[in-house]
């Protein structure tokens, strides 16, 4: 019966062991998916993973855009002046070169401004003579005509543009000594205007002689003044009209000759009594009235070759910008093959001045020169925009009504400016008063660099003073 029992037991054990190991009566579990098949959100890792891409991809992108601005001025380089202090801007002072109204002396400070800082101008000397040597040598050709009234003196008169200006002073030297008028006071020939000297008893001119043919000629100064309007504006071209009327009214068939120290005046006197009266006027510029007049009678004019110095204008700022020899296309030929030669122009180091050279405009070669507003061939040639950005140009002319400036110079400049890629503004000032254009250069900070024309040659310091700020 034990055994029976224990059987029984034994029995009992091994099916409670059989239930245990069998699977529970539960749902059957789905295996979850591998991870490349998952549909689901990325893990955290694996997100972290991904921003950690994206903010590469960022950093690349910002790169790239920090590449492309580099290529690109800075804010403070750009034509607002930037960094660079206006006191350390190019400058070219031209047309009325720094010096002391009464002395003729440079000023030196003024062309020393900066390390930037040149004058642009012409050969006042050279081109003085070459207007004597014109005078004399239409004497010479028309010894049997030229003394109206057969008095064997040929009398001429002299308008005279700024008693205080350099190139002035020259024109007046130079005829003076040419016709042999000429007075000396320290060392040079005496450029006072001599008022009237119908009796030749003047103290600042004497009377000269020339041999013309077979006839030996006095030659006399009968009268000369500044033309200086009632505002103050000098090389006034109305205020020469009403002189020569009043000369013709006191000196009548005395005068055989009138000279001029510029066209603007010298037209204005050939214009209201000269041509009509048939007597040879000679001026200075080259304008395309003037040149044109000379089929008229205009005696003739000179060419202060401005097809040059107004590209020396500009191109000294162009190459100061582009921080390249300064002569790169004057006597170094640039890119674009534009160069001068010495017959051109003339640099005098010590000066620190370009000074073009002048040409004797006649009845012989005027048609040449009829158009004074077409840039000099040598140098007309177009600069590249890529390696010659465009800049921004302040320039001032003394006086808007300047006939030289206004119909020669500013147009020639108008067409250099486009060829050097320089944006230039224009100021035009009353010929008067410094104030009225150095008012107008408020904010020069936004300029890279200047060309300056004063009123007065001793004005250079207002100018100064503002770019100093």
């Amino acid at each position: 019966m034990k055994k029976i029992m224990s059987l029984l037991v034994v029995i009992a054990l091994m099916a409670a062991f059989i239930v245990g190991c069998a699977p529970a009566n539960t749902p059957e579990k789905t295996e979850a998916p591998k991870a490349e098949e998952k549909t689901e959100a990325p893990k955290a890792e694996e997100k972290a993973d991904e921003k950690a891409e994206e903010t590469k991809a960022e950093e690349k992108a910002d790169e790239s855009k920090a590449e492309e601005k580099a290529d690109e001025p800075k804010a403070e380089e750009k034509a607002d002046g930037g960094e660079v202090a206006n006191k350390d801007k190019p400058l070219v002072w031209y047309n009325r070169q720094p010096s002391n109204s009464s002395t003729g002396e440079l000023d030196m400070e003024a062309l020393n401004f900066n390390d930037k800082t040149y004058y642009v101008g012409f050969d006042a000397n050279q081109g003085a003579e070459l207007q004597g040597q014109m005078v004399v040598d239409y004497i010479m050709a028309h010894a049997d005509e030229i003394d109206r009234n057969g008095d064997g003196t040929i009398g001429y008169v002299l308008a005279i543009g700024d008693i205080g200006h350099n190139d002035s002073i020259a024109r007046t030297r130079g005829a003076r000594k040419a016709l042999g008028t000429g007075v000396e006071k320290d060392g040079a020939i005496d450029s006072t205007p001599a008022g009237t000297n119908v009796d030749g008893k003047a103290t600042v001119v004497k009377d000269g002689e020339i041999k013309a043919g077979d006839k030996t000629f006095v030659v006399r100064e009968l009268a000369s003044q500044e033309m200086k309007n009632a505002a103050g504006a000098t090389w006034d071209a109305a205020t020469a009209g009403n002189a020569i009327s009043t000369w013709a009214s006191t000196f009548g068939d005395q005068i055989d000759i009138v000279v001029s120290n510029n066209d603007g005046m010298g037209m204005a006197m050939f214009n209201g009594w000269s041509k009509e009266n048939k007597v040879p006027t000679f001026g200075y510029d080259a304008n395309s009235d003037a040149v044109a007049a000379i089929a008229d009678g205009f005696g003739g004019t000179i060419s202060q070759h401005a097809d040059v110095q107004a590209y020396l204008t500009l191109r000294v700022l162009r190459n100061l910008l582009d921080n390249v020899d300064v002569n790169t296309g004057i006597s170094i030929k640039d890119d674009a093959g534009n160069v001068l030669t010495d017959t051109d122009y003339k640099y005098v180091e010590a000066e620190r001045s370009y000074y073009a050279l002048n040409l004797a405009v006649t009845s012989e070669n005027y048609k040449d020169f009829l158009d004074s507003t077409v840039p000099y061939k040598p140098v007309a040639n177009q600069l590249d925009e890529k390696a010659h950005p465009m800049k921004n140009v302040w320039l001032n002319i003394y006086n808007s009504a300047d006939n030289f400036l206004g119909s020669t110079y500013q147009p020639l400049l108008q067409n250099y400016d486009k060829l050097l890629n320089l944006k230039v503004e224009y100021i035009g000032g009353d010929g008067q008063t410094e104030s009225n254009i150095t008012n107008r250069l408020g904010n020069p900070s936004q300029y890279d660099a200047f060309a300056i024309n004063m009123v007065k040659t001793d004005n250079a310091a207002s100018y100064m003073e503002i770019l100093k700020k």
